[in-house]
């Protein structure tokens, strides 16, 4: 289903046909605000399309209605993983896009729609029915429970027919031609044999010699790949608060308010424990935490005083600990001393040279820092990476040279010339939807060209690419099968193309619409 629903989500079929549902589908969420589209609010505008402005009101309700429908197709496989991969919010977006452009059409077709006919779809619509037949009474409540006038539901429907009739407009255009039918018959039926040479990176990656010349022009245009990362090196003290605090005294009243304060973390089998009980226990929480807050703040002072002469000597005398220090270290591999302590190493970067940093509260301790060294990120010397540059660079260069080696031999075999090719063949096969060539591999966009191939045509233009692979082919032999039930199977056939011919029409229709028009997208929905 969701490979079926990610390859149709651009269909202006299947775009319209939500539209329907989002603006006729009663009793799902109406309306819900700020979900993450930061500085957004109901009275934002989504989009603008030429004079039509799409209210961020518009937007939510159309991504929640959208995405309710897909919860009651997908059920719990709906993960946020899930509807990350079918980009919802995109293609409500999309289709409040579409629906204006297609409006506007309409209008310009002067398309109209009567009352007659919003009663007649207003009346069709499930929610608003009693047995079966369409029950005022229920109609008003249901508007009423959704906040909607019948007014402004009426309206939408208005505009929803008024889409629908401009589109049937589009598809009654729409014919399929025998030769069509008889194409489509042929890839059911027909078995074809095919002769393709296959030219991948890795095989070709050998032929490539690389000057001084070429190195350095590919470094000095890709640097970012091959910096070093920014490295410091730190000083610090790690304070023990137990140390630091001294034999700190809790009283009766601290220990009553911790037990009070913290309750939940004293339970045993049949609920909270008395403070009778659990007494030592509170009492050992309370004095770790008091002698935590006691270091904390004189491990500030202590910091503080030293602080304009950057005496981390100094501090680690006050504190009873010992100045400790790292080698140079990055952000992604930190010094094992600091492994772990995220805190402390998002401190230790923003330090300056010298500069003291801290306290910074850790479960190991209290940390005071210094910066002894930073080495900015810097893109070596080519002498220094030349394997590294050289690797990559023939990887980049190796794509290339696959597929120009593909469309040389591409355009041999359009010309009948095998000579020189190291030639494969597939055997006989049919057509397969999933795309699996034999020998050749999985893709179905090779399927499609191989059996569009012909005695007269036998090479594609272009060569196709197939996994990491660039594939030049020629038809060998194409064997029709049943060529005598064609005439008895082509009037069912045609029906079969209709719609597809139809959906290809309107894309091409909408395609038109969105270049003629000017589409403003609210920044702030621009990643969506």
């Amino acid at each position: 289903m969701l490979g079926i629903m990610r390859k149709y989500k651009q269909s202006i079929v299947i775009k319209v046909v939500f539209g329907i549902i989002v603006l006729s589908f009663i009793g799902t969420i109406f309306l819900v605000w700020g979900k993450g589209d930061g500085g957004l609010t109901p009275s934002s505008y989504a989009v603008k399309v030429d004079r039509t402005k799409i209210s961020y009101e518009e937007f939510q309700r159309t991504y929640y209605r959208l995405r309710d429908i897909y919860a009651q197709i997908y059920g719990p496989a709906l993960t946020p993983e899930v509807e990350k991969q079918l980009n919802l919010k995109k293609q409500a977006l999309d289709s409040l896009i579409d629906a204006a452009l297609v409006r506007s059409a309409a209008k310009e077709m002067d398309i109209k729609v009567s009352k007659d006919d919003v009663q007649k779809a207003v009346a069709a619509i499930p929610a608003f029915q009693k047995n079966g037949a369409f029950n005022s009474e229920q109609y008003f409540q249901v508007l009423k429970a959704n906040r909607i006038t019948p007014k402004e539901f009426e309206a939408s429907q208005k505009d929803e027919l008024m889409v629908k009739k401009a589109q049937d407009q589009i598809k009654a255009k729409v014919q399929v031609t025998d030769d069509a039918a008889r194409q489509l018959f042929r890839k059911k039926n027909d078995r074809i044999s095919l002769q393709f040479a296959s030219y991948s990176p890795e095989e070709v990656k050998g032929e490539i010699k690389l000057s001084d010349q070429e190195l350095t022009d590919f470094l000095a245009k890709n640097q970012n790949d091959f910096k070093t990362p920014e490295q410091i090196s730190v000083s610090f003290v790690l304070a023990d608060p137990a140390k630091v605090a001294g034999n700190l005294e809790v009283t009766e009243a601290d220990i009553q308010s911790w037990y009070q304060k913290h309750i939940d973390r004293y339970q045993g089998k049949g609920g909270i424990l008395p403070l009778a009980e659990v007494k030592e226990q509170v009492k050992a929480d309370a004095r770790r935490f008091h002698a935590g807050q006691k270091a904390y703040e004189l491990a500030a002072a202590s910091l503080n005083k030293h602080k304009a002469a950057g005496d981390l000597a100094a501090i680690a005398r006050e504190l009873g600990g010992a100045v400790n220090e790292t080698p140079l270290f990055t952000g992604q591999s930190p010094a094992p001393a600091l492994a772990g302590e995220k805190e402390v190493l998002s401190r230790a970067f923003l330090l300056k040279q010298n500069e003291l940093g801290g306290p910074v509260e850790t479960p190991k301790g209290i940390y005071i820092l210094k910066l002894k060294e930073r080495k900015a990120a810097e893109v070596p010397p080519l002498a220094q990476i030349r394997a590294k540059v050289e690797d990559k660079a023939k990887a980049v260069r190796a794509v290339e040279l696959a597929k120009k080696k593909a469309e040389e031999a591409q355009a041999k075999l359009a010309k009948g010339d095998t000579k020189g090719l190291a030639l494969q063949e597939t055997g006989s096969f049919g057509f397969d939807a999933k795309g699996n060539v034999p020998v050749a591999g999985t893709s179905p966009e090779l399927m499609e060209a191989a059996f569009t191939l012909t005695d007269k045509a036998a090479a594609p233009q272009n060569p196709i690419k197939v996994g990491n692979r660039w594939i030049a082919v020629r038809l060998k032999e194409r064997t029709e099968l049943n060529a005598a039930a064609f005439p008895t199977e082509k009037e069912k056939i045609k029906q079969e193309l209709l719609p597809v011919k139809q959906e290809e029409e309107l894309q091409k229709w909408l395609k038109e619409l969105r270049a003629k028009a000017k589409i403003d997208i609210n920044p702030a929905l621009k990643d969506t």
